[in-house]
């Protein structure tokens, strides 16, 4: 197959397998999506999906966050882990958010990568999700399956998102990067895998991480 050929072949395989795309972190508006993208670092989105709800309950809005202490905001998200560093952000960007856009999550890459803990991969998420914006923001899972399907190098994520970009069209960025992250997780996981089940390695996978897997089983 060509490169444009297994391009073509992940994005039918995609669509068909998800027509429907659930967003994995449960949110209500721009700022409490960047809020749980922010605590989803290093930990799942299982695991933020039951911590959000309790600080929004207290706080789903940068006015109210501000009113909290950095070690209340850091108690309660403890559980999602790196509290220390994630709570000083979730503070941090609350103020500016108040301080120099009245309380409103910027709708640029540059205003919300220049908020404290927030980087490119949030922010990408923030503009895809939030805003509509084209963006393909990488993940664990992205970058591990555009390695297997050979489409990048897999050197480092800012490498699998310049070739993600260049290889899928924009229009289908947004939905594209959703439908990769939930047949990472469902049918070609880091761990317990099983190639009978994911059809586009099989179909398209480079041959070192094939005879990796065969030789495993």
């Amino acid at each position: 197959m060509t490169k444009a050929e297994k391009v073509q072949f992940v994005i039918d395989v995609l669509q068909k397998t998800y027509p429907k795309i659930p967003i994995p972190l449960d949110h209500k508006d721009p700022y409490t999506l960047l809020i749980a993208v922010l605590l989803s670092a290093q930990c799942t989105d299982v695991r933020v999906n039951k911590i959000t709800p309790l600080l929004f309950a207290k706080a789903d809005n940068p006015f109210d966050m501000v009113k909290m202490t950095v070690e209340e905001i850091k108690q309660i998200i403890r559980p999602c882990g790196l509290s220390p560093m994630k709570s000083k952000g979730i503070y941090g960007l609350s103020k500016i958010l108040i301080d120099k856009y009245n309380g409103e999550v910027p709708q640029s890459f540059e205003g919300l990568e220049e908020l404290p803990a927030v980087g490119h991969k949030t922010a990408s998420v923030v503009m895809s999700q939030a805003f509509g914006v084209p963006a393909f923001p990488v993940d664990t899972h992205i970058h591990r399956l555009l390695y297997r399907w050979n489409l990048t190098n897999g050197k480092n994520v800012v490498q699998t998102e310049k070739d993600a970009k260049r290889l899928f069209p924009r229009e289908l960025w947004n939905e594209l990067h959703l439908q990769i992250i939930w047949y990472g997780r469902e049918y070609s996981p880091a761990r317990g895998w099983d190639l009978d089940k994911d059809i586009i390695t099989s179909k398209i996978g480079r041959k070192t991480v094939l005879n990796k897997y065969y030789k495993k089983n």
